[in-house]
């Protein structure tokens, strides 16, 4: 018999012509891998290299970046190498306020996101609407209107003290409660509009088949609905936890630079610091803990298409 092609070129379309897509698209693929590797090789380059006398590299290979990401040398006693606890203290807080800011998203999404799918379909598209808005306005501008709001004399204290609830204004800037405010603000709507695409599929039939069945509605909303929507709880996550742990702006401006997180630190070595290859080394653990957070969404979903599949 004689071999088959592979790869045939659909039907009606010569050979040719599908290997002309190809030539076609190769600028902007090389463009795209070009903006998107070059970067992040030079970063990785950079991590094993020197630091310069002002700023930049040496190029004399080190691991002394990576080293003291998680480790430091006495000033007198080189030989004396203890646990880095500044920088360790700032990966435990940026990873347990991206944490909570996930959290916090996910609880206030929810009930936002069954607002909406609820609704009337022809009004559905106003509310979508309302919480896109915010997009429409510069991150600095948003993070500078919750410093507006709980400044000592901001809004809030105002209230509070109006009330007769506090005596004196209450110290809430610059601290961890600040941006995880601000975080929880701004991220919010990256939770919304996964919950509602997974909730304006949920077939309601079946909610009113478990009250059918006389369950409660905690038994209905565990065993129902969570699973069901579950892919927009997942999603929802991923969107809020990855630009929380790198974020710079609003832990800048709210934190005041007394609580810092992992993006303002690798700031603070290619600016102050001056130590580009520490500055790298801290960028690198940070695309690490992304991509550990992308394969666990991966596994995860793939661990649902596979039971609904069985």
């Amino acid at each position: 018999m004689a071999a088959q092609n592979p790869d045939p070129a659909p039907e009606g379309e010569p050979q040719e012509r599908h290997g002309w897509k190809w030539a076609l698209n190769a600028p902007a693929l090389a463009v795209l891998i070009l903006a998107a590797s070059g970067p992040l090789i030079i970063v990785a380059v950079y991590s094993f290299l020197s630091p310069g006398n002002m700023g930049g590299v040496a190029w004399d290979f080190s691991l002394d970046g990576w080293f003291k990401v998680f480790w430091s040398r006495d000033i007198f006693d080189p030989e004396n190498v203890s646990w880095n606890w500044g920088n360790l203290s700032v990966f435990w807080r940026t990873v347990w306020l991206s944490m909570q800011t996930t959290v916090i998203c996910a609880v206030l999404g929810f009930p936002t996101a069954w607002f909406i799918a609820t609704r009337p379909p022809h009004r559905r598209a106003l509310w979508l609407f309302l919480i896109t808005i915010p997009f429409w306005t510069n991150l600095l501008i948003r993070t500078f209107a919750i410093q507006e709001l709980i400044r000592g004399t901001g809004l809030l204290n105002t209230v509070l003290m109006g009330l007769g609830i506090v005596s004196e204004p209450v110290q809430m800037l610059y601290s961890d409660f600040a941006i995880l405010l601000g975080m929880a603000y701004v991220f919010l709507p990256l939770m919304v509009l996964p919950l509602y695409a997974a909730m304006d599929k949920l077939d309601f039939r079946l909610v009113e088949a478990g009250y059918d069945l006389y369950a409660s509605r905690f038994r209905v909303l565990w065993h129902v609905i969570l699973p069901l929507v579950k892919p927009g709880f997942v999603a929802g996550s991923i969107l809020v936890f990855i630009p929380s742990i790198g974020a710079y702006v609003t832990p800048r401006v709210l934190g005041g630079g007394r609580t810092m997180m992992l993006g303002n630190l690798i700031g603070l070595q290619f600016g102050q610091g001056r130590n580009w290859p520490l500055g790298a080394a801290l960028s690198m653990l940070l695309l690490i803990i992304v991509m550990i957070a992308l394969i666990a969404y991966l596994r995860t979903v793939n661990r649902d298409d596979g039971g609904r599949r069985g």
